[in-house]
């Protein structure tokens, strides 16, 4: 089905966000600049197949121009999706999920593993990248909820919490010239199955003070019994408007009669993206950070690294990526691994992090795991 545009008259004045949270960081490097769109775009997807969903999201990524911002608004029907640089088996259920009638979908950006049905709203701000502020989007989005009576804060790394429970995760991804943020919102969502479908690392809860994933997550009905998803669709476009300045908005539903967007719908769809390549290794060592879990899985030629795999949920993708490359072709040496990574990563905390942790010596474990 060809999408379809049609052309809303909004009043564009510009209201003023109220943000009571800790502020979460922002485009490292990037100056943060009043936001005025010629136009602004509210995407609405009808259909709940993950793949198609996500393949929407690239899609407006790249048809976003410079003088607009999108949000896309989704929702999944029972799908576990993961993060870029996650390992898909370690992180759900997979023969459960499928027998159960699930899909899993990987996305494009960082972060960890979550469980989408349609208890579960889901959100994307795709700007040009000068205009990515993660305070001004959270703050959309607390503005949002606000206007509901629901007062949410922002904690962690990347998650939304009202009560100190988790409502809302968060993810980005920056290109040269774009950006892109999207979260979830749960609603109403089966908190059964979110349990029964995701394998969370261990060391992940006891990092949260927490016995299970359940146990640290919320529903916002439970807040607002009588919150409805479309309440929650209109709020979210509202604080959109209200927090963006524009000169006209269009609201477009449908997917694009495009090429480009059925290449992306088959990506998504692929065995080879969504469950990636698990290979065999000679030795495999993980550790977890404040900023996110790292496993590293090694082959060698010789007494050389050759094509190490590297599984992460950090927010980070292109760090991840530009990890596997700097230990690609040295020797298996602990020290001569931690000199590499502080080589190619000379200002990163983050990989500071990994550099002390090998240079630990971390004893690695020998395993096999299907192809």
């Amino acid at each position: 089905m060809a999408a379809s545009r049609m052309l809303l008259h909004f009043p564009t004045h510009f209201a003023a966000l109220t943000l009571n949270f800790r502020t979460p960081p922002d485009d490292r490097g990037t100056r943060r600049e009043n936001v005025v769109f010629r136009r602004v775009r509210l995407v609405r997807s009808q259909e709940h197949d993950p793949w198609k969903n996500l393949a929407l999201e690239e899609f407006l990524l790249g048809d976003c121009s410079d003088g607009e911002g999108i949000l896309y608004l989704w929702q999944n029907a029972r799908t576990v999706v993961i993060g870029r640089n996650q390992n898909a088996w370690a992180e759900c259920r997979l023969d459960l999920l499928e027998a159960e009638g699930g899909r899993l979908a990987r996305r494009t950006s960082g972060g960890g593993a979550v469980y989408h049905d349609l208890g579960n709203l889901n959100y994307s701000f795709i700007l040009p990248r000068k205009f990515y502020s993660m305070e001004r989007q959270l703050g959309t989005v607390l503005h949002a909820l606000g206007s509901l009576g629901i007062h949410g804060e922002f904690s962690g790394r990347n998650d939304l919490v009202v009560s100190g429970r988790k409502f809302s995760g968060n993810a980005y991804q920056l290109t040269r010239f774009r950006s892109l943020h999207h979260g979830t919102l749960l609603l109403s969502a089966d908190m059964d199955m979110l349990s029964r479908y995701l394998n969370v690392d261990p060391e992940k809860l006891k990092s949260k003070g927490v016995s299970s994933v359940s146990s640290r997550v919320i529903n916002l009905r439970d807040v607002a019994p009588a919150l409805e998803i479309e309440a929650l669709r209109n709020a979210m476009e509202e604080a959109f408007l209200e927090g963006y300045v524009h000169e006209e908005a269009v609201r477009e539903q449908g997917f694009p009669d495009s090429s480009e967007f059925r290449t992306l719908f088959e990506k998504h769809s692929s065995a080879e993206w969504r469950f990636g390549r698990s290979p065999k290794c000679e030795v495999c060592v993980s550790r977890r950070f404040s900023w996110g879990g790292v496993e590293l899985r090694i082959n060698t030629e010789g007494d050389r690294i050759s094509g190490p795999v590297i599984y992460s949920d950090a927010m980070d993708v292109e760090m991840i990526a530009s990890l596997a490359g700097v230990l690609n072709g040295i020797p298996l040496n602990w020290n001569e691994m931690a000199n590499a990574v502080r080589e190619g990563f000379p200002e990163s905390p983050e990989m500071e992090n990994v550099a002390d942790w090998l240079e630990e010596a971390p004893i690695g474990r020998k395993e096999e795991v299907r192809e």
